[in-house]
């Protein structure tokens, strides 16, 4: 495809979101259930003070959800003989976690509002941002009114959500197709201040990679050996239960855990973004906040489109 073809598709996939956009709105439950997002935060509260780690899913999921076809509470669907969930998903398969306490909020939520009003995928949009400032980040207005689809891909699934041996050049034209630009891939990269990541997703960066400081290259193969123990979790920064810039600290030292955190300070254009973050804490929130909004409206279905469900984990 030509460059000018390119940007023509991204041109008008700018101008579909942008018409999504328009039908979202952090009222959309104002009427209809009052009680929806003090529901959703009592529960996410109750969730991350039982575990922190629980806030670093939570988000996860959200971010996970929206790059698999737009922003439509698919990773919640369990597989069945026409749903191949997203589940199983290289990306989602055994480090995916949250789905209890979405079920827990979706019950919770339905009851106070005394039937089915708000969809899982509002659920997930809020439980994203409830989980940031229950870990000390920023807050932000949840643009509402998506519904659910009554489809799932595992194999979107796999082509869609950022891998961690992505390279700059991937990261970029990966969020590109996302309706994301540049300092969205590095503001929304800092979602990784908090939270854990197996070693199967880190062991060849500490192992085969030249960009990642010596000394924490050897902490780190005390807990991912060459062989075995894929499940073994290491902090994605020094301080996995608080949302802060430590994140972008760490990537100035060259101890990103990713081979794909270090990229976006490797000697390329999102470098100056990174230092910046390093150090300015006000600005990161800020920028974090505007792009979880952007991201959140990442192709949702609204109007008439799909359904709310009753189950976040079936259809109707």
């Amino acid at each position: 495809m030509t460059s000018h073809g390119y940007f023509s598709v991204v041109f008008v996939f700018a101008c579909l979101a942008t018409t999504a956009f328009s039908q979202l709105s952090p009222n959309y439950y104002d009427y209809s259930c009052p009680k929806a997002l003090s529901t959703i935060r009592s529960v996410v509260d109750a969730a991350v003070q039982k575990e922190r780690r629980m806030g670093a899913s939570l988000l996860r999921l959200h971010f996970h959800d929206c790059f698999v076809n737009g922003c439509d509470g698919s990773i919640l669907l369990d597989p069945t003989s026409t749903i191949d969930s997203e589940k199983n998903a290289n990306p989602n398969f055994q480090s995916a976690r949250g789905f209890e306490v979405v079920d827990e909020i979706k019950q919770a939520v339905d009851e106070a509002c005394g039937k089915p009003v708000v969809s899982c995928a509002d659920i997930l949009a809020v439980t994203a941002r409830d989980s940031v400032v229950a870990l000390g980040g920023p807050t932000w207005d949840v643009q509402l009114g998506r519904r659910d689809s009554t489809t799932a891909s595992r194999d979107a699934a796999n082509a869609e959500i950022p891998a961690p041996f992505f390279n700059l050049s991937q990261l970029i034209s990966n969020f590109q197709n996302h309706g994301l630009d540049e300092k969205d891939l590095v503001v929304l990269a800092g979602g990784h201040t908090i939270g854990f990541a197996r070693c199967v997703s880190f062991r060849d960066h500490i192992y085969n990679d030249s960009d990642i400081n010596p000394y924490y290259a050897q902490q780190l193969k005390y807990i991912c050996p060459k062989n075995g123990g894929d499940s073994n979790l290491s902090p994605l920064d020094p301080t996995p239960a608080r949302f802060d810039v430590a994140y972008y600290s760490d990537l100035v030292q060259k101890k990103g855990l990713l081979h794909s955190d270090q990229e976006l300070y490797n000697g390329g254009s999102t470098d100056a973004l990174v230092k910046q973050y390093s150090y300015d804490t006000t600005s990161f929130y800020k920028d974090f906040a505007n792009s979880m909004i952007k991201m959140g409206n990442i192709q949702p279905l609204t109007g008439n489109q799909g359904e709310i469900r009753v189950n976040c984990r079936k259809l109707n």
